[in-house]
């Protein structure tokens, strides 16, 4: 049975201080590969330093989906592999929603991840009104057309019902069991899918034990080494 991978999302959190102090006892706690850290771009490379010789991955939180030229703020795929980057989250809910972030524009980023080598972690769920109106599947199976014909090895994908995200309430085991089934079944199988949205030390047992969860990826959480730690034992 394959390993369960747990993700931190430190969003636009951390400091040198914490990035100095939290990593260290992540590498402490020897780790295995099925675990990793996205942090902000300015603490990238420390961050691949502390991790330096262990199996922890490293990831961003958003890529540009252009590789080089005359776009004045933006992070290119080959400048997150050059700092030792290995995956990057992609589609969050909060870029969706605050940055206007498409679907069509998530799936130029997800090919130039792929084609820089990265990870994509792509981001997939619906808001609280559409759940309610009965259009969750329908909303989750638009934003799963960006991965048509991209290899089931080459992505990871996260459920983040945005209602979940940061709200502190998490999806019942049924709604995140069904809702990871759909995925699979419009996807493929063997889709590795994750679960996000409010996961903590005190849920995370029940979450990775739910039907068709791969892993979770972890936001507020991931902040404390002490509550990341024990998410990562809950994991297979």
């Amino acid at each position: 049975m394959a390993r369960q991978l747990v993700i931190g999302n430190w969003k636009m959190h951390g400091s040198v201080g914490q990035i100095r102090t939290v990593l260290p006892e992540l590498v402490r706690a020897e780790l295995g590969a099925n675990v990793g850290v996205c942090v902000p771009f300015p603490y990238l490379a420390l961050a691949k330093s502390l991790l330096a010789d262990t199996p922890v991955q490293l990831g961003a939180q958003d890529v540009c989906e252009f590789h080089i030229g005359a776009y004045t703020g933006e992070v290119s795929p080959a400048m997150l592999a050059d700092v030792g980057c290995e995956m990057v989250i992609i589609g969050h809910s909060e870029r969706r929603r605050y940055f206007n972030e498409t679907s069509e524009m998530a799936a130029r980023k997800v090919n130039a991840a792929l084609d820089g080598g990265l990870l994509p972690v792509y981001c997939v769920g619906e808001t609280l009104e559409q759940r309610q109106k009965g259009v969750a599947r329908e909303i989750i199976s638009e934003e799963l057309q960006v991965l048509a014909g991209v290899p089931t090895s080459l992505y990871t994908v996260a459920y983040e019902p945005a209602w979940a995200v940061g709200t502190g309430i998490v999806a019942t085991p049924d709604q995140i069991a069904e809702m990871h089934d759909f995925i699979k079944q419009t996807l493929d199988a063997r889709t590795r899918v994750l679960y996000g949205g409010s996961v903590k030390a005190d849920n995370a047992a029940t979450v990775l034990a739910t039907d068709g969860v791969d892993g979770v990826l972890v936001g507020g959480a991931a902040l404390s080494a002490t509550e990341f730690l024990n998410i990562c034992r809950h994991a297979r």
